[in-house]
C-alpha cells in the first residue's frame, strides 16, 4: 500500500509537469498520421472508432494497446492502402487481431513471434500474449478460421537476427515488441533491418514505449526500455540517409486531463494511455517509414 502511495504521488506530480510543458504547434490527429504520441483526442476520431469496430475494441478505446492496432492499420492505409493479394510481414505478432484483420482482406501474411524457448520464463506464455503457431492468431469475430488459415503462415524469428529470406513484402508492423529487444540501440537496428524485408514503396509502421518525461535519463539495456525524443530523431537521420521516406515527428502529449494522468500498478484496463515504468512516464508512439527506391 505504502509503495503504490508513493507511485501515485510520483505519477500526480508527472502530470503535472507534463501538463504545464506542452510544447507549441498542433496536436497529433487521427487520421493525418506521422510519427505521433497516443492522445486522448485521437480516441475519439470517427476514423480511430472504426477501426475499433473492426477489431473489436470500441469499449476499449481508451487504451493505448488498442491505440497501437488502429495506428498501424490507419497509417498502412494511409501510405500504402490495404488490398487483396499484398504481402505483409508481422514482428513479434503475440495473439494480437492484426493478422486476422489483414488475412479478412484477402491480402497474405507471415506472423511471427519469438521461439517457444526464448519465450519460456519470459511472463509472455502465462499472460496469453505469445504465439507458437496459426492456431493462435485466430480471431474468429474478425476473420474466419479457415480465411485466416489460408491467408496467414506463422515462423519463429527472433528479431534481432532476421533472416535473410524474408523479403520483398508490401508491409511490415511491429506492435510494442522493439523495446523488449535488450537495448534502445538494438531497437533502432531493428528497424533499420527490417526494412530490407520491403519492396521498394514498401511501408513499415511500429509502435513502441515514449519517455514522457525526459529527453536524457531513461532506461536502457533492460527488458523494457524507453525511447526518448532524441532517439527518435536519431533514427529517422539514419533511416533518411538511406533513401527511406521518413514522416515528421511530433511529441505533443496532448492537452486534455486523461492525456496528463499516468496510471500505477496495478494498472486499469481502462482508461490506459499513459503509466508509469519504474521512475519514468511512458505512452505509446507510433512510427511510419516508406522504403525508397532501390
Amino acid at each position: 500500500m505504502l509503495l503504490r502511495l508513493i507511485r501515485k504521488g510520483r505519477a500526480k506530480r508527472l502530470g503535472r509537469d507534463i501538463g504545464r510543458s506542452l510544447p507549441e504547434g498542433p496536436e497529433p490527429t487521427f487520421p493525418g498520421l506521422g510519427w505521433q504520441l497516443c492522445t486522448t483526442a485521437q480516441t475519439r476520431a470517427p476514423a480511430y472508432l472504426e477501426w475499433c469496430d473492426v477489431i473489436g475494441r470500441r469499449p476499449d478505446a481508451q487504451r493505448r494497446k488498442v491505440w497501437e492496432y488502429c495506428y498501424a492499420l490507419q497509417g498502412l492505409t494511409e501510405q500504402l492502402g490495404l488490398r487483396a493479394a499484398q504481402r505483409g510481414l508481422g514482428f513479434g505478432v503475440g495473439r494480437e487481431p492484426l493478422p486476422s484483420v489483414f488475412a479478412a482482406r484477402g491480402i497474405d501474411v507471415v506472423a511471427t513471434d519469438q521461439s517457444l524457448e526464448s519465450a519460456q520464463g519470459t511472463g509472455w506464455i502465462r499472460s496469453k500474449e505469445h504465439a507458437a503457431d496459426v492456431e493462435q492468431l485466430i480471431h474468429p469475430k474478425i476473420c474466419a478460421p479457415e480465411q485466416l488459415k489460408k491467408h496467414a503462415s506463422f515462423r519463429a524469428v527472433d528479431m534481432n537476427a532476421i533472416p535473410d529470406d524474408l523479403t520483398g513484402f508490401d508491409f511490415l508492423w511491429s506492435s510494442c515488441a522493439l523495446e523488449h529487444l535488450g537495448s534502445i540501440e538494438l531497437g533502432l537496428r531493428f528497424i533499420e533491418r527490417a526494412m530490407g524485408c520491403l519492396k521498394p514503396g514498401g511501408v513499415a509502421v511500429h509502435t513502441t514505449e515514449f519517455n514522457l518525461v525526459s529527453n536524457d535519463k531513461t532506461v536502457d539495456d533492460q527488458g523494457t526500455v524507453l525511447f526518448r525524443k532524441r532517439d527518435l530523431e536519431e533514427l529517422a537521420r539514419r533511416l533518411t540517409a538511406q533513401g527511406a521516406l521518413v514522416l515528421p515527428l511530433n511529441c505533443h502529449p496532448g492537452s486534455e486531463p486523461l492525456d496528463h494522468h499516468i496510471d500505477v500498478p496495478p494498472y486499469k484496463w481502462v482508461p490506459h494511455l499513459r503509466l508509469m515504468l519504474g521512475r519514468y512516464a511512458t505512452t505509446s508512439v507510433g512510427i511510419i517509414v516508406k522504403r525508397g527506391p532501390i
